[in-house]
């Protein structure tokens, strides 16, 4: 059934008006409707975002009722001494704390908006599970590092659905925002900050004239524009052309104001050349994971109020080892032949010291036996998207054999001293039963033995079709972690301003594992929601607080 959107003449006035219908958009909303405002959400395209094309993980625990179900033990002390150690301060410690006690009850609202999860605890250490598994060790919990400070716990919390779980993890919170009447408008781009008295108060934006929409081709359009952005980019680009001239041949300038503040839940900025190129130029040659409007909007408006910015440079590339989970018990070298991570690593964990540190260049080394251990798992261990990458690694053309380490090296253009150093290093090590250098547990070490020597290319510059090498930001705005609302490098808050879920600097800035960012966004999403619908309900909204000079500008 199509999809039904309220027209908004311009000039309304809302409690609370939103900008982005993700996850972090579509949480922001539910949370001010339930406290009794008003509220208006403005989306570039038809809403999702990255949220609906995601995996639909959310990281939870500290004793959730699907970690009871599935035999987990954790709790709250143990999530925050995990999550510190993967965060290492980019939120305070209460923040921290109060996400990790609240764990539970998170899960608990996702399920009121009509959300579903299942205890069905994978096995074996995977980036995604099977549709067999929906509950699962996400993140680093499992390495040494990890568990000296806490007691491994899966908190890996997939919604239950077939494949991708993404599009429901939204559709439900989508719904669930239009069952509380929350207007949204389709097709609006949100261009300027409306300012009174240094108070933001409202939004102008762009979007077409009621009774001229384009139509539910255009939905599919966009849509598919989206999909083809993470799947084939010369073709997703092409339709995302087509579908923004459309948009903009129909679209004229409206205005719409705001009692108790504006919410920016736009994403991140990957798809922003020039913003990688200023802040992580090390990445601009990779393409960014997203349909296609992580764009950096909410920097750029927050730049119109003077709002600050943090972790820019924080991101994480996506280039994953396991399935199979046998790939964990060979070594990943760089160009000259060094281990330069746990190969036991949460995938984006890994990618980092590789890309920053080592040129953006890695192979996974293995002997028969590993090689042959991870060829038997890929049949039973691959999700449904997985299953062309394995394939492509393991046919001839996506990895390299020798007999020798020598020639595995050169044929790969790897040093060959440093292979053999590095490889004699590593069994040496095995051998004399001294603990490995990079902390790996030992169910994964394993001894490279005599040849035949396999090696698959993680490179950035390895097979994009076959085997991409995606990223997402993770920094933003940065906002006042008990309100969400945004701030200047001062520290001094921006009256009417907040920010959330990848717009903002949060929990998952410093270091990504997989549940975190979803996790984050509706946390930060309720947060921000929550707190504006407070301001409009207490009378001493944007317009009042601007009261003092009510002269209007357009930041």
């Amino acid at each position: 059934m199509a999809r039904q959107y309220t027209q908004v003449p311009a000039e309304e006035t809302y409690d609370v008006i939103v900008v982005g219908f993700g996850g972090a958009g579509a949480s922001a909303a539910i949370a001010a409707a339930d406290a009794g405002a008003s509220v208006l959400v403005l989306e570039r395209s038809y809403g999702g975002g990255s949220t609906a094309h995601s995996g639909g993980v959310v990281y939870a625990g500290g004793g959730t009722d699907v970690q009871q179900s599935a035999g987990v033990s954790d709790s709250p002390e143990g999530m925050l001494a995990y999550l510190k150690q993967e965060t290492r301060g980019v939120v305070s410690d209460e923040t921290l704390r109060t996400f990790a006690e609240g764990s539970p009850k998170m899960i608990d609202w996702l399920r009121a908006q009509g959300l579903e999860f299942d205890s069905s605890l994978c096995d074996y250490k995977t980036s995604y599970p099977t549709n067999r598994h929906y509950l699962y060790y996400s993140g680093n919990e499992l390495t040494s590092q990890a568990a000296a400070v806490a007691r491994p716990a899966a908190r890996g919390h997939r919604v239950h659905a077939k494949n991708f779980t993404g599009a429901v993890f939204y559709a439900r919170l989508r719904e669930s925002a239009l069952r509380k009447g929350v207007t949204v408008r389709p097709l609006a781009d949100v261009r300027r900050l409306i300012v009174e008295g240094g108070t933001v108060v409202g939004v102008e934006f762009g979007a077409p004239e009621q009774g001229r929409e384009p139509g539910g081709w255009h939905e599919k359009l966009a849509k598919t524009a989206g999909k083809m952005m993470i799947y084939y980019r010369p073709v997703g680009s092409r339709l995302s052309k087509l579908s923004d001239s459309v948009q903009r041949r129909r679209s004229r300038v409206h205005r719409a104001r705001a009692r108790g503040g504006v919410v920016l839940a736009t994403g991140g900025f990957g798809f922003d050349k020039e913003l990688i190129g200023k802040h992580a130029p090390k990445y601009a040659a990779l393409n960014a994971l997203g349909p296609g409007g992580e764009n950096g909007s909410a920097v750029k408006l927050g730049a119109q109020v003077e709002a600050a910015t943090d972790r820019m440079d924080s991101i994480s590339g996506w280039r994953f080892i396991c399935p199979p989970s046998a790939f964990m018990e060979g070594i990943v070298v760089d160009g000259a032949g060094q281990r330069f991570a746990n190969e036991q690593l949460y995938g984006a964990t890994m990618t980092k010291p590789m890309m920053e540190e080592h040129g953006g260049r890695g192979f996974i080394i293995t002997d028969a036996a590993t090689w042959n251990k991870a060829r038997g798992q890929r049949r039973t261990q691959s999700a449904f998207f997985q299953v062309p990458q394995l394939a492509y690694i393991f046919s001839p053309f996506g990895h390299r054999k020798a007999n020798t380490l020598e020639k595995l090296a050169r044929s790969c253009k790897i040093d060959p001293a440093g292979l053999i150093r590095t490889a004699g290093e590593h069994d040496a090590a095995l051998a004399a039963g001294e603990p490995d250098a990079y902390g790996k547990n030992d169910e994964f070490r394993h001894s490279l033995g005599q040849g035949p020597y396999y090696a698959v290319n993680i490179s950035q510059d390895a097979s994009r079709t076959f085997y991409p090498l995606p990223f997402i930001t993770l920094g933003g705005l940065v906002v006042d972690e008990g309100t969400g609302g945004a701030v200047r490098e001062s520290g001094e808050a921006i009256l009417g301003l907040y920010a959330a879920g990848r717009a903002a600097v949060g929990i998952c800035s410093n270091s990504y594992v997989s549940g975190l960012s979803l996790a984050d966004a509706v946390f930060s999403g309720r947060r921000a929601g929550g707190h504006a619908a407070g301001v409009a309900r207490s009378g001493s909204g944007a317009h009042k607080a601007a009261g003092a000079d009510k002269k209007e500008t357009t930041a």
